[in-house]
């Protein structure tokens, strides 16, 4: 079944609950769309996952959409969300638009995702209203790390509450087909589900959103520089993945490697007339 924007409503009508993995790169994408996830998120986590940054802050539209474009390449039934990076909508609403439809366009997105509340709203309304589907961000936005003070936990006073809530009440309004709820209290995760129309997609949010998202190496164990709480490890793949190039590299010294059957052969009177 292709997944759209409008498949990710009627789940949320039904009590279905949605999948949401990370994805950077083609041949993953085929593999979680192979799976069966609801939608790949080609996050601007690229940033640390991928190119090695310490934060998303270095991220740019290009890096979106060149990671993009692979992962839609490879995902056929999966909506695929591109992220906004910072600062490619945050200046202005003309600006976000002009990204929006680039990340489209040139990054084959079916959607795209921003970080942000009631100050970002106008630019919701404005890129909705060009025809692109928004997928919001609330809670622990990372490319607002340096204004938090941090990987920190967010809405856990009575006003920071209060105002999470009305932003993920203005975001639906301004027209936000989704909305990620990112490292908040799981009380407060299910009473802004329960209030919103649109579907909640968790990560560090509880069990009571309408979906979940993780970032696909820390679920399969192979981002060691951090790991948050709310992450689970299916699997440890990047031990494995270890052991395979240790195994690799001690084959090739030893001579193991290639073998006879990885060779191909040639008749010998052809050798022998080279001599």
């Amino acid at each position: 079944m292709k997944n759209t924007v409008v498949t990710f409503q009627q789940m949320k009508e039904k009590g279905e609950k949605i999948s949401m993995l990370t994805a950077y790169d083609y041949s993953t994408a085929k593999l979680e769309d192979d799976a069966g996830v609801n939608s790949i998120l080609v996050g601007d986590s690229l940033g640390n996952v991928i190119l090695g940054y310490e934060d998303t802050i270095s991220v740019t539209v290009d890096d979106m959409i060149h990671h993009g474009r692979a992962v839609a390449r490879g995902a056929k039934n999966a909506l695929v969300i591109i992220d906004m990076p910072f600062m490619s909508y945050q200046t202005s609403v003309y600006d976000a638009v002009v990204n929006a439809g680039r990340l489209m366009k040139e990054g084959h997105a079916g959607a795209v995702k921003l970080e942000g509340g009631k100050k970002v709203c106008p630019q919701i309304k404005a890129i909705v209203e060009a025809g692109i589907p928004v997928c919001a961000h609330l809670g622990l936005t990372p490319q607002s790390i340096h204004a938090f003070g941090g990987f920190k936990v967010q809405g856990k006073t009575e006003a920071a509450a209060r105002e999470l809530l009305e932003d993920a009440m203005a975001v639906q309004e301004a027209g936000a087909f989704a909305v990620v709820l990112e490292g908040i209290p799981k009380k407060l995760a299910d009473l802004v589900t329960e209030k919103l129309s649109i579907p909640t997609i968790g990560i560090g949010a509880g069990n009571g959103c309408d979906g979940q998202v993780l970032v696909y190496q820390d679920l399969l164990g192979m981002f060691s520089d951090f790991t948050p709480k709310f992450v689970k490890r299916y699997a440890n793949i990047g031990e494995i993945m270890k052991e395979a190039f240790t195994q690799y590299f001690e084959e090739i010294r030893s001579g193991a490697f290639p073998g006879e059957e990885h060779e191909y052969k040639i008749d010998d009177d052809i050798i022998d007339k080279l001599y």
